[in-house]
């Protein structure tokens, strides 16, 4: 009996184009949601069903608008007719002329961990023209072609590698082709007519055989994406910023919750703080797309990145002072506070080194943000040679709490003092009363704190994402983190391809 000989693999091809499309849309979502710190996350997200079926709805929106654009490849085989042996053929300028696109499921799986998609009742109308050659011998035509009912379910499961990077696997895959008709046109389709009617059902089975292959390639290909992606930036050129996944990935019934390192380090010294994150639980807001959670623990490595690295200092000299300023940086302007300067050191310019004794602290709590910072001021008068002499030394202990919020798409807040403590460590020019340098330096600290609050009332933009953006954001302030739910909404240039 003949067998025909058709290569199907560029038609399977286009059939998972369309599904890749979803998936890809869902792993867009995922990443808009992609220790020595123990197994505790410092950073966790979470997208919710919501936020899954967004995705999934901008994928097939997609792809209605792109079918059109679409140009398929050419589809080349060989027949085998009888004693006229292998005739070869080929399918060429293909193109869509109508599908039937329902929607297609996406869920969470819980077993194994990942999602699970499905498209069902999908139906695709090409048409092209056709060539033949058997020999010297070539004829030509048009064609039509229809698949029916094309059903195709996938299973990924998501994971973690050993560098921390999101994982995704094929788990399982299925496809069926409910119909295939192929008719053929001019020159002498007639040889041709019956017998892709007598093998209609072989060719469907070759191409729903090639379908679950091809679903396997696009997830490699998305795997490979994955793992090309960066676990550890450069923030600045003091800081890197580390953000491995610490676990698998945890789906619950509706929602995703991947957790992340988030831990700064130094450039040059890349130790480990003295202290670890601690767990939180991150509550699923339903009616959001996106969750995601900060810990004290992440800002608090940045600070002491900073701190190891011994950049919590600074010198301040009488240049640094507006010329308006009732006090300058000179023994003689200092005598008000310390009467016994200008008499042992007349006329002479100082220096203040100032620089953090402990590393500063940021703990959240319910409603409000805390900082605490202890800090030390070393005063040097300036000798006529360029030589400094200590004189003395004070220790400056403060406490600030702060509100924050999220308004008209803007990081807004307020600050207060909480607590300022001034006191003398060491002198070398006798004891002094410090009451009255610690009013002025309170009164230095509420300037300053005027213009930080001037500029958190009128508030900081958010950050835009890369291909969406945050709608209707909301941050909350938690015992020992701090969230924002959002939803989200993709750009309208971004490309899945």
């Amino acid at each position: 009996m003949s067998q025909p000989v058709f290569d199907c693999e560029e038609l399977c091809c286009f059939i998972h184009y369309l599904r890749s499309k979803m998936v890809v849309s869902v792993i867009v979502a995922l990443m808009l949601v992609s220790c020595t710190c123990g197994e505790n996350p410092a950073i966790q997200v979470v997208l919710t069903d919501k936020g899954l079926q967004y995705g999934k709805h901008v994928g097939a929106g997609w792809i209605q608008e792109k079918l059109e654009l679409v140009t398929l490849p050419d589809i080349s085989g060989k027949v085998r007719i009888g004693i006229l042996g292998s005739i070869g053929y080929t399918l060429t300028g293909v193109r869509i002329t109508k599908c039937d696109f329902p929607e297609p499921s996406v869920e969470f799986n819980q077993g194994p961990t990942g999602f699970k998609t499905s498209t069902s009742g999908l139906s695709i109308a090409v048409t092209g023209g056709w060539r033949t050659h058997y020999k010297a011998i070539h004829d030509g035509g048009t064609f039509n072609m229809a698949l029916f009912n094309v059903d195709v379910t996938s299973v990924v499961e998501l994971g973690k590698d050993p560098d921390g990077h999101i994982s995704v696997n094929s788990v399982s895959c299925n496809a069926q082709i409910g119909n295939l008709d192929i008719e053929f046109s001019g020159g002498a389709s007639w040889i041709f007519q019956p017998f892709v009617d007598y093998f209609k059902g072989h060719i469907r089975g070759e191409i729903e055989y090639n379908i679950c292959p091809t679903v396997e390639k696009y997830i490699v290909n998305a795997e490979q994406s994955l793992q090309a992606m960066n676990v550890s930036f450069e923030v600045n050129e003091d800081l890197t910023f580390d953000i491995p996944l610490t676990g698998l990935p945890v789906i619950e019934e509706s929602s995703l919750n991947l957790g992340f390192k988030g831990e700064f380090y130094s450039i040059k010294t890349h130790q480990e703080p003295p202290f670890e994150a601690q767990p939180f639980v991150m509550p699923v807001q339903s009616g959001y797309m996106l969750s995601a959670g900060l810990s004290e623990f992440t800002v608090n490595s940045a600070s002491y990145g900073y701190y190891s690295a011994g950049l919590l200092q600074a010198i301040i000299n009488d240049s640094m002072i507006p010329p308006s300023s009732p006090v300058h940086l000179n023994t003689s302007s200092m005598g008000p506070f310390i009467p016994q300067l200008p008499k042992m050191f007349p006329g002479l310019l100082m220096t203040l080194q100032v620089y953090a004794t402990e590393v500063p602290q940021v703990s959240f709590h319910s409603g409000a943000v805390k900082m605490g910072s202890m800090a030390a001021v070393k005063a040097f008068a300036i000798q006529p040679n360029s030589t400094q002499t200590p004189l003395f030394k004070l220790l400056v202990d403060s406490e600030f709490s702060s509100k924050v919020w999220i308004a008209e798409g803007k990081l807004k807040g307020s600050m207060t003092m909480d607590n300022f403590t001034l006191s003398l460590d060491s002198t070398e020019v006798g004891t002094f009363n410090t009451d009255a340098l610690a009013s002025m330096a309170k009164m230095g600290v509420k300037m300053a704190l005027s213009k930080v609050n001037k500029q958190l009332t009128e508030g900081i933009t958010l950050p835009r994402l890369k291909h969406a953006q945050l709608v209707n954001p909301v941050l909350t302030l938690e015992e020992g983190f701090i969230a924002i739910c959002s939803d989200a909404e993709l750009l309208e240039d971004i490309d899945f391809n």
